[in-house]
């Protein structure tokens, strides 16, 4: 590739320091804009960074760099809200399958890795800088201007600002907008209750009045979540409004009647329980424009009942780079990156807004229905997760 020479790069989070690591290694430099003042290494859940995913950052040689904080699940437990098992799902054997193990890590940890790595290899990160303007100047370049009056110069563009990007925004003012899906995801971290088991299975309870799961780390520490039906849209700052302890309390009087541990772990969870709408972004007409891409959350969120978005973001980071390591113009490259990945998630992300609806089901006999075939659905659901979780970016091998 002989064109473009530098990459502004929006946003520090996942998938914007690994674009800037793939770029690195394909002779092109990147710099990374964070609207943030600082890193927000403690904020945020956890998440699940599916094989498909560790085999992305396996590919630049970093995979090892999640193991101090992250574990892996072996597997997921379903059940109903009286206690019954309803299916079960092994994934002790994801590595030999898909040439990894997924591996449960909090987000704020994983964004200090990736970022800790991009500047451990000399990649510029920028705090403080929230994009407000982009000059499109053809194919010949591209400025980006923040609110602090700086702006920034490169040969293109690439959006890695999540769900409510501002890129997105900028360059497509007129592309459809996040979609709530209604339910609010919360979740925190808890000390392991007496005789809870610490197999290292997810454990997945259709409750009464909403969904939770938890997984216990071998050292005692429990990584928990809820998600609640929220039919209508939450204003903005509503849920901030509503404190640690009343929240708390709202997930007693939805869960109290749930299997035990669920009510304890809720109960003994300290600080702050966090919560967040959830929301997904099925369809946009182009994720480019000129000498702007739109990569990750930014171009297709997939909402978290998934297990997907993460590792997806990460997909997104090595095939675009390849993409623009192999083409002779920023245009084709931004067009066949496309083409490459379009199909694919947006069929995780309609694939996820299923689940979603079903986690919150609770008319009587939606949820019998669903407990009488949810065993079905898990076994066929998992057969075709194997095209998900075995998906590989084979980095050295040529994409256009």
């Amino acid at each position: 590739m002989t064109t473009p020479q530098k990459a502004l790069i929006i946003g520090c989070g996942i998938a914007g320091p690994v674009v800037a690591l793939f770029l690195q290694q394909a002779g092109i430099d990147a710099e990374i804009y964070e609207s943030q003042p600082a890193g927000l290494d403690e904020a945020g859940a956890f998440l699940n960074l599916a094989p498909n995913g560790v085999n992305v950052l396996k590919a630049l040689d970093i995979d090892h760099l999640l193991e101090k904080d992250g574990f892996h699940s072996v597997g997921m437990d379903f059940f109903n809200s009286d206690g019954k098992q309803l299916a079960q799902l092994e994934s002790c054997d994801e590595e030999e399958r898909f040439g990894s193990h997924n591996v449960m890590i909090k987000r704020g940890q994983l964004h200090q890795i990736l970022r800790d790595e991009a500047l451990r290899r000399n990649i510029p990160v920028r705090f403080g800088k929230k994009l407000n303007g982009i000059q499109l100047n053809g194919f010949q370049g591209v400025t980006a201007r923040f609110e602090d009056g700086s702006q920034a110069g490169g040969n293109f563009l690439i959006g890695c600002d999540g769900i409510h990007s501002q890129t997105r925004q900028l360059v497509f003012p007129n592309a459809p907008k996040p979609a709530y899906t209604g339910v609010v995801d919360c979740g925190g971290f808890a000390q392991c209750p007496p005789g809870l088991s610490t197999s290292g299975a997810m454990q997945m309870i259709f409750g009464k009045k909403a969904f939770f799961g938890y997984i216990a780390k071998p050292d005692g520490e429990v990584y928990w979540f809820s998600n609640v039906a929220w039919p209508s849209e939450p204003k903005r700052n509503e849920l901030n409004a509503i404190s640690s302890e009343a929240w708390r309390q709202q997930l007693l009087r939805n869960h109290g009647n749930d299997p035990a541990p669920v009510p304890e772990i809720i109960q003994s969870t300290p600080g702050d329980i966090g919560k967040w709408p959830v929301y997904d972004l099925p369809s946009l007409p182009a994720w480019h424009k000129g000498p702007v891409c739109l990569v990750g959350d930014a171009a297709h969120a997939t909402s978290p009942h998934s297990g997907q978005g993460a590792s997806l973001a990460l997909e997104d980071a090595a095939v675009l780079a390849q993409c623009l390591r192999d083409s002779l113009k920023v245009e084709h490259a931004f067009s066949k990156f496309e083409s490459l990945r379009r199909e694919r998630v947006e069929k995780i992300v309609r694939q996820a807004r299923r689940t979603g609806n079903g986690k919150v089901a609770t008319h009587p006999v939606a949820v019998w229905f669903r407990d009488l075939v949810l065993p079905f659905f898990i076994k066929q659901g998992a057969k075709a997760s194997e095209a998900v979780l075995s998906y590989k970016v084979e980095w050295e091998k040529e994409v256009v």
